[in-house]
């Protein structure tokens, strides 16, 4: 299906990947998987033919669909929604407009019968006439009830706009889809959805994602972008975080190995060297430590955070305490009556569908909004931290630096506590003056956990987090 051949890209003197050849078929799944920067975008940037490499060939069957998942939701504001979703099957769109434009002149003496007949046969043997339903039942897979699908794009939020741009995608029929992040900004149950249609694809998908259960559930087969190299694993997750330790353990095990035998061979020629009884055998190793080459194992782009939350001190047993609180936004109603008590020391998941009133729970407890009704209160010496799912504004784009911003929050500190502190994230040398409006969202996530590690509250309260 597709064909990568001796595929290198870097930038500048940074190599994110070299030598890369590879051959994807219909009927796989892979999982791109690696570290933030480590080059996964990029890849698939390359297969679409939307950036170029450094070296190397793509080949892709001329007639060969590819399904790319876009970002970019605003060309379609005013677009209704299944209209949007419908045009991922470009072609078969585009002849569908022309067969209403010659409709609409179907009373004129010039009407072009012809070109009609040629339009409708089009329409016909691609199933053109079935392509309105199956972009409906993709957006109802996705979280999109049917009775919105003749609005326009406009009246969703963002996140349920980018699962418009999911369906576009899928409805295309491509013989390959290109996923970058697909589930971002689903929730449990659409996850499950999109599983069960991928595992059901026909053709070949290349996957982004973070969510080692979802790739478990859905891939064939893992690409690692590390070591600048892009490595191939067969099965899914788990088996492949396996595989990819008892390799390196094996490779490490080897180099130890050769390693102490060049060690004996040079114990011998350093003892009897000067013997000539033994010069021959000594002169012969010598020979062999020469001819001898250790491979010298690259450095993972992988690194962790190492930082640690820490209480300033423990609030009073009662945490946080909710009672009757209401909150509609219009006449849609997203809580009403909620109560409910959360105390020192416990762990309290939020599940639920998206819209249904997770987020604004937590805004209403941290502040950000009001209820309509009810009341939320902190507990005695209750301090608590906020990473916001729209956690991106906290740190504001911004011409600020990273360092600039994050020493504003530890007014005192010496420079050293705040270098330190932001290597704990992942930032460090040149990279703490990157300016936050540049920031990645998973950047940004990092800061702001790196912000609640030095305010030391008592109490966390996560959206989102991963």
């Amino acid at each position: 299906m597709i064909s990568v051949s001796n595929l290198t890209k870097a930038w500048g003197a940074d190599t994110l990947f070299e030598g890369v050849s590879l051959q994807l078929n219909a009927g796989s799944r892979y999982g791109l998987v690696g570290a933030n920067g480590s080059g996964k975008s990029t890849f698939l940037k390359i297969l679409a033919g939307e950036e170029m490499p450094s070296d190397g060939t793509i080949n892709i069957p001329k007639r060969a669909r590819l399904g790319v998942l876009k970002q970019d939701h605003f060309q379609y504001e005013a677009t209704p929604i299944l209209e949007v979703a419908m045009m991922g099957r470009h072609d078969v769109w585009e002849a569908i407009e022309e067969r209403e434009r010659l409709l609409s002149h179907s009373d004129d003496e010039e009407f072009d019968t012809d070109r009609y007949a040629e339009v409708e046969d089009y329409i016909l043997r691609n199933d053109g006439y079935a392509l309105e339903a199956k972009a409906g039942e993709i957006l109802e897979g996705l979280g999109i009830p049917t009775a919105v699908h003749r609005e326009p794009l406009s009246v969703l939020s963002g996140g349920f706009k980018l699962r418009v741009l999911l369906a576009q995608t899928l409805a295309a029929e491509p013989d390959a889809l290109l996923l970058d992040e697909p589930t971002n900004h689903l929730d449990i149950l659409t996850i499950r959805w999109l599983e069960k249609f991928l595992v059901g694809f026909a053709g070949c998908a290349i996957v982004i994602s973070h969510d080692h259960r979802f790739l478990d559930n859905v891939a064939t087969h893992i690409l690692d972008v590390d070591y600048e190299t892009i490595t191939l694993y067969t099965g899914d997750y788990s088996h492949f975080a396996e595989a990819k330790v008892e390799n390196r353990d094996r490779k490490e095990a080897e180099i130890e190995k050769r390693e102490a035998e060049i060690a004996h061979h040079k114990e011998f020629i350093d003892r009897f060297k000067a013997k000539a009884t033994k010069a021959r055998q000594a002169k012969s190793k010598m020979k062999l430590i020469e001819r001898v080459v250790i491979e010298k194992l690259p450095t993972s782009s992988r690194r962790y955070p190492t930082f640690k939350f820490q209480q300033r001190r423990p609030s009073g047993k009662q945490a946080l305490t909710v009672e009757g609180v209401s909150k509609a936004y219009g006449d849609h109603k997203v809580l009403e009556n909620v109560s409910l008590a959360i105390h020192r020391g416990d762990r309290v998941a939020i599940l639920g569908p998206n819209g249904i009133g997770k987020s604004t729970l937590l805004k209403i407890a941290m502040g950000v909004i009001a209820a309509d009704a009810g009341t939320s209160e902190w507990g005695y010496e209750t301090h608590p931290g906020y990473f916001a799912q729209d956690h991106r504004e906290l740190v504001d784009a911004s011409d600020q630096t990273i360092q600039a911003w994050f020493w504003e929050l530890v007014p005192g500190e010496p420079i050293g506590f705040v270098r330190g502190k932001l290597a704990e994230v992942l930032f460090q040398k040149e990279e703490v003056e990157k300016p936050l409006r540049a920031l990645s969202g998973g950047e940004a996530a990092r800061l702001v956990f790196a912000k609640l590690s030095v305010t030391r509250p008592n109490v966390l309260v996560l959206d989102e987090p991963t």
